[in-house]
């Protein structure tokens, strides 16, 4: 467990590893102290201490068997990163795999059997795995048979592309997870017809052009989340849900977040709730004449676009015919494993160094923060994967526009993500009436009445769907609560003619409990969208002719969808 990695620790993923951890133990206090009241059970050590001299003596055992033989006989290692032929045959290699693979079982076995709080056993959990994945004798080329061998099939040329994916890595100061010389924004990614209509300091608002004859009279209005890009939604044309919507006889808008710059530095959420989301809701009003919309949104966009409808109905306006709201956290008992980052220590640093208290009167939180923060929730798939193919094998990796737009990353102002951290994940106050004003209004989300489409998805690691779940107690309109399966994006991202994955149906009832609604749902192969699609179109009112043109007189077309802001790089 003691592998150095051939790469100095400034490399983007030693580096990385450094800021995962320090972010995750920066709001624990005395460190010293919160672990000196952690301890391991004595009967718990001396069973992890048995079943490890067992296990160790076995792979040792088997080593040596298979060095007495003329023959190696090849070990099938039970570990897809060490599932290249190279490690089974080679007889040093297989035994480094296998103990590596008993002391990381080992570790983490004794971090979940802690005695400690819940936070900090999490805490202690998470270190441990952010090391064991990083101590992987497969990141190391000295001890990555598989990387040897290709160094020597290719005469080293593997060797020096590995170089030079390095160095352009640290220039752009992240790991490259697809081949980015592949796509552009605008050109193959972000491609559906539309203009901007509308734009201010903060978003730009995109009408996309009808792909029909007829559209239905209430508009169609996207929020996305601002900690991403918008295009999440407008990949491809095979796998977009705008492009899928304005085909279903949608007049769609969608609110493009501006990658925050020094110049918005200072905004804070009552801005991203005005100034965009309710802006936005009333510009389109504006477009189309319609007193109401259906409207969309997604993860912290559905947050915001919560909040404004809250707003709003404290003002006596319900502008929202539906509201669809896809991974999405109103209340956040359960925010599954981002619950370890958060406590009062961390969100105090957080706004002594970038909220409205801060010498400058608020900072931007970096893009890449936040990336290297969700990339390592899942080290081994996200971080590790591409360090050995990248770099120890010099390979690129291949062309994927999902990990295109997960490594375009957006800044935020540091008020505005201050207020979010301390009033939503640490005091949870945005689901109780009146606990917040925002806008001048004290926010009640139960004034929203009108209906509700609740997605969420079974394997997401950052909004966990029981969390989801909470938003049917929440919300006062007729709900309608569906699961997919897959995680937070590519559960959202399910097109119907892929025909993949599938998605769970309940009743009418929603009861309190969320496994409750589980046990008596019904599984349905497919995409969640066949059924989202149905379910708008008894909120989407009559056909009428479709625009001629985007905007109107007094919103003209600024220039041509995806816009500018979407693609400005975070600094």
């Amino acid at each position: 467990m003691k592998n150095k990695p051939i790469f100095v620790a400034k490399a983007p993923a030693f580096t990385m590893v450094e800021d995962a951890l320090k972010t995750v133990t920066s709001g624990a206090g005395d460190l010293a102290k919160t672990l000196s009241s952690v301890r391991l059970p004595p009967d718990a050590l001396l069973k992890l201490q048995t079943d490890y001299v067992t296990q160790a003596t076995a792979i040792w055992n088997q080593s040596l068997q298979n060095g007495a033989v003329a023959a190696h006989v090849p070990v099938a290692i039970p570990d897809r990163r060490f599932a290249a032929a190279e490690w089974a045959s080679n007889p040093a290699a297989a035994f480094t795999a296998q103990m590596y693979l008993l002391n990381s079982r080992t570790l983490t076995q004794m971090a979940e059997q802690l005695q400690a709080d819940d936070k900090t056993r999490s805490r202690i959990q998470f270190a441990v795995q952010q090391w064991v994945a990083m101590a992987s004798p497969s990141n190391c080329l000295a001890l990555n048979p598989e990387a040897i061998a290709k160094a020597v099939q290719t005469q080293g040329a593997s060797l020096s592309q590995g170089l030079q994916h390095l160095l352009n890595d640290t220039q752009q100061g992240h790991i490259s997870q697809t081949d980015e010389s592949q796509f552009e924004v605008g050109r193959n990614v972000a491609t559906t017809e539309g203009s901007v209509v509308f734009e201010n300091a903060l978003f730009q608002l995109i009408e996309y052009k009808p792909l029909t004859a007829q559209v239905f009279e209430r508009p169609m209005l996207f929020i996305p989340p601002c900690i991403n890009k918008f295009y999440i939604l407008d990949l491809q044309p095979e796998n977009s849900l705008i492009r899928h919507t304005v085909a279903q006889g949608h007049r769609t808008f969608v609110l493009s977040w501006r990658n925050a710059d020094d110049s918005v530095s200072q905004c804070t959420w009552d801005d991203y709730i005005q100034e965009a989301a309710i802006k936005a809701i009333s510009v389109v009003q504006a477009i189309t004449g319609a007193k109401t919309m259906n409207t969309l949104g997604f993860c912290v966009g559905g947050t915001i676009l919560s909040t404004a409808l809250a707003v709003l109905a404290a003002r006596g306006q319900h502008p929202a015919a539906s509201v669809t709201l896809l991974t999405t956290l109103l209340d956040f008992s359960n925010t599954g494993v981002l619950d370890l980052f958060i406590d009062e220590a961390m969100v105090k640093k957080r706004e002594d160094t970038l909220g409205p208290n801060s010498p400058n009167g608020g900072n931007l939180l970096k893009g890449q923060e936040l990336a290297t923060t969700f990339s390592f929730l899942r080290p081994n798939d996200l971080v590790w994967n591409y360090v050995v193919g990248n770099y120890l094998k010099g390979e690129t990796p291949p062309a994927f526009d999902l990990l295109y737009w997960n490594s375009d990353g957006t800044n935020l102002p540091g008020p505005m993500y201050c207020w979010y951290l301390r009033n939503t994940y640490l005091e949870n106050k945005l689901g109780q009436p009146g606990a917040l004003e925002v806008c001048g209004e004290k926010v009640d989300l139960g004034s929203i009445t009108a209906p509700a489409y609740i997605y969420a998805s079974r394997e997401d690691h950052i909004v966990p769907w029981e969390g989801a779940y909470h938003n049917v107690g929440l919300l006062k309109g007729k709900r309608r609560f569906v699961l997919g399966a897959s995680g937070h994006i590519a559960g959202v991202i399910n097109p119907p003619l892929k025909k993949k994955r599938s998605h769970w149906i309940g009743g009418a009832a929603l009861p309190v409990d969320a496994a409750a609604w589980f046990n008596k749902a019904t599984e349905h192969p497919g995409s969640w969208w066949t059924d989202w699609s149905a379910w708008l179109l008894s909120h989407a009112g009559k056909r009428i002719a479709a625009p001629k043109a985007p905007g109107n007189k007094t919103h003209k077309a600024i220039e041509p969808a995806p816009g500018r802001y979407v693609k400005a790089k975070a600094v």
